[in-house]
């Protein structure tokens, strides 16, 4: 280490970080009324979705020691112009369980012995909803339509014999193609996922006694499983906006 190196290193290699002074930056404000492009909050909403799933373990269980979940979407979608919300995720479930020792001779009369194990799962569901007009809190921009529009030219052609000298074919090239084409690039709205609540039951479907084991001691490995998931959710959408900036004043002097 040299002598230029400020930082003392302990015995075991970490540093010792000095503190370091801030200054704060006053920042520069455009004046006026500045038209701005923000997510903006369409609607707030809570959802209910009820579930029901049977969980087929790979070992037998003796009892369910804990169950984390976690709650994903992987869809949020408000179809424009419609006011339908698809919605579609998954509830991952951790599930630590003890399953019974295979050892036949670990078991007695008293006592059963047992392993930790945990079985990851995922549990689909998916759904439709509609969001009122009175429930928007800022109404979307609509999808603007794309447009192909086709024109032609008038041509005049002589006819062939059979046709009086002074007559002509009077209509369009078949031979050439016009159009004009617009496109729109719209913005889509999106989701926010911003809590959930779970309330599930959980009960075991095939649990039968656990032979040379106390005699309420039993093993399962099918459970049916009622849940009731409650999301909040929120749907936004970047639009322009006009913000009104009159001072570019700020508590910091320079």
């Amino acid at each position: 280490m040299t002598q230029k190196d400020s930082r003392k290193f302990d015995c075991k290699g970490t540093s010792n970080l000095h503190y370091c002074d801030n200054t704060p930056v006053k920042p520069n404000v455009s004046i006026g009324k500045i038209v701005s492009k923000v997510p903006v909050v369409l609607a707030e909403i809570d959802l209910q979705i009820n579930l029901d799933e049977t969980i087929t373990f790979p070992e037998p269980v003796l009892e369910i020691k804990d169950i984390k979940k976690r709650v994903a979407l992987t869809q949020c979608r408000l179809l424009l112009p419609t006011h339908k919300l698809f919605i579609k995720g998954f509830v991952r479930k951790n599930i630590q369980y003890a399953s019974p020792a295979h050892d036949i001779e670990a078991s007695t009369a008293k006592s059963v012995s047992s392993d930790l194990h945990s079985y990851t799962v995922d549990i689909p569901f998916e759904c439709v909803t509609e969001i009122k007009d009175r429930d928007f809190l800022t109404m979307p921009v609509m999808p603007h339509i794309n447009r192909r529009d086709e024109f032609d030219f008038s041509v005049s052609k002589p006819l062939p014999s059979g046709y009086p000298e002074k007559d002509e074919l009077i209509s369009s090239d078949l031979s050439q193609f016009h159009q004009e084409s617009r496109q729109f690039y719209n913005e889509l709205p999106y989701c926010e996922l911003i809590s959930s609540s779970i309330i599930e039951w959980d009960e075991a479907l095939d649990r039968v006694p656990l032979s040379g084991a106390p005699f309420h001691e039993g093993y399962f490995t099918k459970v049916e499983e009622k849940m009731v998931l409650d999301i909040r959710l929120k749907v936004l959408q970047d639009q322009q906006i006009r913000v009104a900036s009159t001072t570019n004043d700020c508590e910091y002097e320079d």
